[in-house]
């Protein structure tokens, strides 16, 4: 097996003009100017005024948290019918065709062109496409979309509501590449010399045979031509047609996480010496390979795949997530030392791909989280019924999935970054028959025995009980059977992979037999089991604790290929009966991308740099004590062994009573770190003494400055806190002094309290408020709790750890600069000022 590549159409030529005067190319950008009203089905409140949108749009993000109303499953936030319409000119000539793609709708969306129902598409997370040529007018046209959202605990975690994605409006000759009509991917590779092989789809929708010229040109990073293909061919009218060519390329730069080159190819249709059809593709040229004894192969490389889970919010914007709000929170996962991302427990966008091309992360593409029965979201996996709305994908499955798996791969499979399809997710518990035969289920610990615990029954025993327990209508193998093939029937060149929470019975259901390889949920424990009892299929751990423990058993053993930890960044939702708590708190970054505790723990593991961080606590709320000895040890021994999701209990800051006594955490891979309270030693200690991976000491407060000193191959690293004072002003900066007047570029303003010598005050908190002038959207505010209530859709907010987050969008077109100021009822902020930049990228 080996690899893969590539991504989207672009180009071409003004064709048409719309009624907002935008002038449309043959791949135009849908997002702008369309209109929207919601029906509030828990209120029976209609909203007949149509307002003025842009696209990517979430309503549900837009509205109050209900404790009363919601679901914690789904964030505590609702949902409704939402209406979308969008009135456009479009003059074609005879010899045209359009197709109207939407990246994703959630959910449940029916799509009309002039009153004629184009289709219905249930599935939330899937790419789709009409081809709306016969449908439309001369004169004015209107889309319109409905979206049904009234099942607003659809889903065990946050989905958003809405057209959430981009929508495209694509215009080509009737000769002409279809949507998604382009695969290329790289058979060989090696490093002098690379083939690549691109698969062409041609369509005629003429009346008479058309003689063509398929020309394809291939650029580098540089844009130096490296290579080109030419094939003539003849296609009759009607048809569609598979085309496949190869090129040769030279010395190639191959695409890798630390260097992550990507490739260009141009795609010409050429009849009578015209252009009639242009498509371009960025790919990537790169090899992958598991094997079941040593792990995975990067371009021949062996490496460990250092992964987070993400699902598809972010915070604040929920799931209408600008690419610039991704790239922040990718940049700092990245700085972790992340190389990989799963995407859970759905596609992904392909905007949210283009990134991880861009970036250098591989992927793994999940497709469904459901397949033929229902997960209860209120319950998890205590299936304890359905109702209406939590009823979801489950119910269009037989008829959808081969449909929405396919035009995933279709849209998706030309992406370096995708390394691995997923086809399902933590599937078994939904099966009884299945489940039963590990002998966990009936009798499962979420704190215990299902973590740490071998099966209970041995695997003859669940041979039998898979033969002897009753048949339930559909079977867990065959479905995966069907799955897999489907999904090779496409593509060929990835591995097909699925979460699986019960190993131990997928091994001998089928489940596995579907599988190139098989993923473990939580089951750390049973590597080898897995490893010594079927050695001939490789196994890594594809959602795991975000602990060293669980990166210690990756390490210590060869066949396994990596992790994906559970999870990279806090998420909206699964959060039932939990209230004020809205969400998840497992990641490495909180809902606002602010980095936590566990951010550094990992960076410490996974970052080549050397790195250093210190957090503290009373000696009370630790889980660690002093013994008599003076040594810190843990208050139960061995519980680091058996850590769950969440971070202990730490602070960021050094603000105790005098001579309180204090566990100082210091997480670094630093071979020795001395500590230092204002410049007085307080000893060295080396690593290798510390089993949990944490350097501790037992500090009595004094006010002033802590500081960490480590020392990795020569190579001296610090990190230190200070004692705050009494606040004194708030602190405003940007990760940016520019955005792009094109609408979609954002800029993140992070505000902290300070005191009078500007160290940040972390442990008071005020209600602040943001100003916001020049043309610019605010997309809202948060303070990055995983308790915080406040309506997102604001400009003020009370912080968290004296710390805060504001969002504001650029206006298409407009040149304004943006400033932006901080206020509470005592203290003031900086002013920052955003250039607006036109049509050109940022310097």
């Amino acid at each position: 097996m080996k690899y893969k590549i590539l991504l989207i159409p672009l180009i071409a030529i003004t064709l048409f003009s719309c009624s907002t005067k935008e002038y449309l190319t043959n791949n135009t950008d849908f997002n702008f100017n369309w209109e929207f009203k919601l029906e509030d089905s828990t209120s029976n409140r209609f909203d007949t005024t149509w307002g003025k949108i842009n696209l990517p749009h979430d309503w549900s993000i837009k509205t109050p948290f209900d404790s009363i109303k919601g679901e914690g499953a789904t964030g505590y936030l609702l949902g409704g019918t939402g209406y979308y319409k969008k009135d456009f000119t479009l003059k074609l000539n005879d010899d045209q065709v359009t197709y109207l793609v939407f990246d994703g709708v959630y959910n449940n969306a029916t799509i009309s062109l002039n009153n004629q129902e184009l289709g219905k598409h249930p599935y939330g997370y899937s790419p789709f496409y009409y081809e709306i040529t016969e449908q439309l007018q001369k004169n004015t046209n209107t889309i319109n979309v409905t979206v049904d959202r009234t099942r607003y605990a659809d889903s065990r975690w946050y989905t958003g509501s809405g057209i959430y994605r981009n929508v495209n409006l694509i215009t080509k000759n009737k000769l002409h590449i279809p949507v998604w009509g382009t695969f290329i991917s790289t058979p060989q590779v090696e490093q002098n010399k690379a083939t690549v092989k691109i698969e062409t789809q041609l369509k005629n929708g003429y009346s008479e045979d058309k003689r063509v010229k398929i020309i394809t040109k291939i650029f580098n990073n540089e844009n130096l031509k490296v290579g080109s293909t030419t094939k003539e061919q003849t296609i009759y009218p009607g048809a569609t047609e598979n085309y496949t060519t190869t090129v040769a390329i030279k010395n190639p730069d191959l695409w890798d996480v630390d260097k992550p080159t990507l490739y260009k190819a141009i795609t010409q249709i050429i009849e009578n010496n015209q252009v009639v059809d242009t498509e371009e593709t960025i790919f990537g040229i790169r090899s992958i390979k598991f094997d079941a004894n040593t792990g995975f192969y990067l371009n021949g490389k062996n490496r460990k795949i250092k992964g987070v889970c993400l699902h598809h919010d972010a915070g604040l914007v929920g799931a209408a997530v600008p690419k610039s709000v991704w790239r922040r929170r990718l940049e700092k996962l990245k700085d972790a030392g992340c190389n990989a991302i799963r995407i859970s427990h759905n596609p992904a966008s392909n905007e949210f791909l283009d990134l991880c091309d861009e970036m250098g992360f591989l992927v793994q593409d999940e497709f469904f989280d459901e397949w033929d029965n229902p997960k209860d979201k209120r319950k998890n996996m205590n299936e304890k019924g359905v109702d209406y709305i939590t009823r979801a994908y489950t119910e269009h499955f037989q008829d959808w999935a081969e449909r929405d798996l396919k035009n995933t791969i279709l849209s998706h499979r030309n992406h370096p970054s995708i390394f691995q399809w997923s086809i399902g997710n933590e599937i078994e518990w939904t099966y009884p028959r299945n489940a039963e035969a590990t002998g966990f289920f009936n009798n499962m610990d979420w704190s215990g025995n299902y973590f740490w615990s071998t099966p209970p029954n041995s695997i003859e025993q669940i041979k039998k009980k898979l033969v002897t327990l009753p048949q339930a209508t559909y079977d867990i193998g065959k479905t995966a059977q069907k799955l897999a093939k489907w999904t090779k029937e496409l593509d060929t060149t990835r591995y097909v992979i699925a979460n699986c929470i019960l190993p131990s019975s997928s091994y001998e259901s089928g489940y596995a037999d579907a599988l190139d390889i098989i993923g473990f949920s939580y089951r750390r424990v049973l590597y080898d089991y897995g490893h010594e009892n079927y050695p001939n299929k490789p196994l890594m751990g594809t959602e795991n604790l975000g602990q060293w423990h669980e990166w210690k058993a990756v390490m210590e053993r060869p066949f396994i290929s990596g992790t994906f930890l559970w999870t990279g960044i806090d998420y909206l939702g699964e959060s039932n009966g939990g209230w004020p708590k809205k969400g998840t708190p497992s990641g490495l970054l909180d809902l606002a991308g602010f980095k936590k505790p566990s951010f550094y723990m990992f960076k410490s593991l996974w970052s080549k740099s050397p790195s250093i961080y210190i957090t503290t606590q009373t000696a009370e709320k630790s889980k660690y004590k002093i013994d008599n000895n003076g040594k810190v040890i843990e208050k139960k021994e061995g519980a680091w062994q058996k850590a769950l999701w969440f971070w202990q209990d730490v602070n960021e800051h050094w603000n105790y009573d005098s001579n309180q006594i204090t566990i100082v955490e210091v997480y670094s891979n630093s071979d020795t770190v001395e500590l230092f309270l204002n410049e007085k030693s307080l000893g060295t200690k080396k690593l290798a003494d510390f089993e949990d991976h944490i350097y501790k000491w037992a500090v009595p407060f004094e006010a002033g400055t802590l500081k960490a000193v480590g020392l990795k191959n020569g190579k001296k690293v610090e990190s230190l806190i200070k004692t705050s004072t009494k606040p004194k002003a708030l602190q405003i900066s940007t990760d940016t002094k520019s955005v792009l007047a094109d609408g979609y570029d954002t800029v993140h303003i992070v505000l902290q309290i300070i005191d009078n010598d500007g160290n940040p005050v972390k442990t008071e908190n005020q209600k602040v408020l943001f100003t916001v002038t020049g043309d610019a959207k605010v997309l809202g505010v948060d303070n990055g709790s995983i308790t915080n209530t406040q309506d997102f859709n604001s400009q003020e907010l009370i912080t968290d750890k004296g710390r805060a987050l504001l969002i504001v969008q650029s206006t298409k077109d407009s040149l304004t600069p943006i400033r932006i100021k901080a206020s509470s009822n005592t203290l003031t902020s900086n002013e920052i000022e955003i250039t607006i930049i036109p049509n050109k990228k940022k310097q």
